[in-house]
């Protein structure tokens, strides 16, 4: 009997030691460690890969966001602020519901077919719509210059790039609603076009975020 409870005890003081020691590695100093590390060699990355402006935290190059036009008293969905350049949709499934916000707690793929009924609705009303919100006098789009990107949402639901072409798409409307030239603006595309990683990993694309900030600054300065 006395060996027993001896043996229990040796048992569970072992174990009470082992869970000391595994909390101090795994909970404290390796999280420290790769913390340190982070904040070292990738600091930008490690704090979120934020995006500035005047001094102040606006975004992050990571995750999209929206460039609206203040809500309405009995609107649902606030309509785009068309002096802007515009992101791709963000009709992503979150848990509960489909995210239209690029709200964080919402990001996941749609799942849907590219027979579903609701997706196709999507994606008609999401052309007709770039469409008519690009169409300037003189220069009408057409639906066939409309990009994949400009009607259907990433696979998170969150991507904060658009291609060039529907970046350039975007730019006579700027161009007019900003009083702006149109040389000018497409010339502000062409300097925020990435190209593709190490020359060949993914395509082209332009930050929103960091194309409407540089905009900004051209239109303040104008």
């Amino acid at each position: 009997m006395n060996n027993s409870v001896a043996n229990t005890a040796r048992l569970l003081w072992a174990g009470l030691r082992a869970l000391l020691v595994l909390t101090v590695v795994c909970g404290v100093l390796y999280p420290l460690a790769v913390t340190g590390v982070a904040q070292g060699v990738f600091p930008d990355q490690a704090n979120g890969s934020e995006i500035t402006a005047n001094g102040k935290v606006v975004g992050s190059e990571l995750i999209g966001q929206r460039y609206d036009l203040p809500l309405k008293k009995g609107q649902e969905t606030a309509a785009p602020d068309l002096k802007w350049f515009q992101p791709r949709p963000s009709n992503g499934l979150g848990t509960n519901s489909v995210n239209t916000q690029y709200k964080l707690i919402l990001s996941g793929a749609t799942n849907r077919s590219g027979d579903n009924k609701e997706l196709i609705d999507w994606v008609t009303a999401a052309k007709a719509a770039v469409v008519k919100d690009n169409s300037v006098p003189g220069h009408p789009v057409s639906p066939s210059d409309v990009p994949a990107d400009a009607v259907t949402s990433s696979g998170s639901g969150l991507d904060p790039a658009i291609s060039p072409a529907y970046a350039q798409l975007q730019v006579r409307r700027v161009a007019e609603r900003n009083h702006l030239p149109v040389a000018q603006v497409e010339k502000l595309v062409e300097q925020h076009t990435d190209g593709r990683i190490l020359g060949f990993v993914g395509e082209p694309r332009v930050n929103v975020l960091q194309l409407n900030i540089a905009l900004k600054q051209l239109v303040d300065g104008a």
